[in-house]
């Protein structure tokens, strides 16, 4: 009968007396007060670079989820890889949160009474846990070197032998208490290890919320639970102690962790604790140019990866909310088109109807997206989120449009007065200040390549008024058509070149009735 480590040489092996008894973290961080059915969700992102977008997906995932169910979603910042970890990611991922409006009720930024939410601050958590699978004979000290690894790995790979520290290879599984003093007094630090009991040839069982049935080989590796160099936990014991303590209810993440599955509950059901639900969702994936094959959308070659982008682009972040959400609830689009109220928060997400095989990423059809969401708005609301946006991601244009926010909201209302024929051109905050650049001044640029027929621009600008309605403008046109033997689109493209530059424009009457007489008389003059 194997025995556990004593007190004495656990404070020794962990650096210190466990703060907590188990007893003591069930009484500090009790089962939730929620009414049946309520789900608590979580997103744990590592702040390793920029937000992925699959991250994204998550957040919105596990927010509806605990949103429809009258749960909690919270958000715990994954910080246990001090040497990936990027300066300023963490405030990319609550940046995120933030501006698509899929805050936490529990997080860094909001607090509870689960924290802390980060990782790196709950290492009192891991070590107490820890410390009881140490004397429970379920854990042991291990003193492996870097280069004892690398050598054992080189002889697992040249007999064909999967590579980790398992069985024969995990040398210092059985170390009696005297030889971990030993070690320890020669200046050693540990890391902690899984003793584990699992067999390659006997199966796992478990029932995945949306791909249904799975069974999977025991694990039969010591995996590291707490790093010898910083004392904190593998993602892996971060998981259990962490999805325990905050009581987490569903664990929804990609299907690239269907192969720790079966650690995961191994781990549950070596400390006789209830492991969530699961549910794996597929990636997000992407044609390889170079393959042709669909893959993964990588954070390394991927610009699309990145989450901050879309808000430096201008995308209305609802727009990719609603396409993220379409790939995981069958029917959204159809219903969002026969009710354009319509939205992610009141059209159900149902687990059973999840797909399990992966989405390719379409930029058309967010443009899409964003496209029929920017048509529903009212021109106040474009006008505002327009000028929210130049706020800090274009000073240049936010300080162009200040004092003039009337001119811009009138450029903004151009053909977006007719429900069934509003225009749909804008695609994001920073596109739609590209397309009406040539209202500014300074921003306008003469179209010298068009071929200008004098005789017409001469004619109308002697008889413009600014103050003729449409049927009027319109008779002066038809008028100097016939006088001068052109066609009347003749007339109106050199008017709109004149203008604005370009051969495609919104309805022209209404782009000289913004732009005013002064304006349009002196562009057509320069014509």
């Amino acid at each position: 009968m194997r025995k556990g480590l004593s007190k004495d040489l656990i404070a020794r092996v962990l650096g210190g007396v466990p703060k907590y008894t188990i007893a003591e973290l069930e009484a500090k961080y009790p089962i939730r007060n929620l009414p049946d059915g309520a789900m608590v969700t979580r997103v744990a992102p590592s702040p390793t670079g920029f937000m992925h977008l699959g991250t994204l997906y998550q957040m919105m995932i596990a927010k509806k989820f605990a949103a429809q169910s009258d749960g909690v979603f919270f958000l715990r910042i994954e910080d246990t890889d001090t040497k990936r970890e990027v300066t300023g990611a963490v405030d990319v991922i609550l940046k995120c949160a933030r501006e698509f409006n899929l805050s936490p009720d529990e997080g860094p930024e909001q607090g509870g009474l689960y924290g802390s939410y980060f990782q790196s601050q709950r290492k009192d958590v891991y070590h107490s846990v820890v410390a009881e699978l140490l004397a429970g004979a379920a854990a042991y000290p291990c003193f492996l070197t870097h280069e004892d690894m690398e050598n054992i790995r080189d002889k697992q790979k040249l007999s064909g032998l999967p590579t980790g520290i398992y069985g024969e290879f995990a040398r210092d599984r059985d170390l009696t208490e005297q030889e971990i003093i030993r070690h320890l007094d020669n200046g050693e630090i540990p890391s902690i290890r899984l003793y584990s009991n699992g067999n390659k040839s006997q199966m796992i069982f478990y029932n995945d919320l949306v791909r249904g049935r799975l069974a999977f080989p025991e694990n039969d590796e010591d995996i590291i639970l707490i790093k010898s160099n910083d004392g904190l936990p593998t993602y892996h014991f971060a998981h259990l102690c962490d999805d325990h303590f905050m009581r987490t209810t569903l664990v929804q993440r990609g299907e690239e962790w269907l192969p720790s599955l079966n650690l995961h509950l191994q781990l549950f059901r070596m400390m006789n604790w209830k492991n969530p639900d699961y549910i794996h969702v597929a990636t997000i994936n992407k044609l390889d140019e170079e393959t042709g094959n669909s893959r993964k959308l990588s954070k390394r070659t991927d610009p699309e990866a990145n989450t901050l982008k879309y808000l430096e682009l201008g995308y209305p972040c609802e727009s990719v909310l609603n396409y993220l959400y379409n790939i995981v609830a069958s029917g959204f689009e159809e219903e969002k088109i026969k009710k354009t109220e319509t939205n992610i928060w009141n059209y159900p997400l149902k687990v059973k109807k999840i797909p399990t095989s992966g989405a390719l990423f379409d930029m058309r059809k967010l443009e899409w997206w964003a496209r029929e969401f920017i048509a529903t708005m009212s021109v106040d609301d474009l006008t505002a989120r327009v000028i929210e946006w130049t706020k800090e991601y274009s000073p240049d244009w936010q300080k162009r449009i200040h004092g003039h926010e009337d001119y811009l909201k009138s450029i903004l209302s151009i053909e977006r007065d007719n429900p069934k024929r509003i225009r749909k051109d804008f695609v994001t905050w920073k596109q739609t200040l590209s397309e009406i650049e040539y209202f500014f001044d300074e921003l306008f640029v003469k179209n010298t390549e068009f071929e200008y027929n004098k005789s017409v621009l001469d004619a109308f600008v002697q008889g413009f008024d600014i103050n003729d309605d449409r049927d009027t403008w319109w008779n002066k046109i038809v008028e100097i058509a016939n006088t001068l033997g052109v066609k009347n689109g003749d007339i109106a493209m050199n008017l709109r070149v004149a203008i604005t530059g370009r051969t495609n424009t919104p309805d022209l009457y209404s782009v000289m009735q913004v732009m005013g007489h002064d304006r349009v008389a002196k562009r057509i003059v320069i014509g």
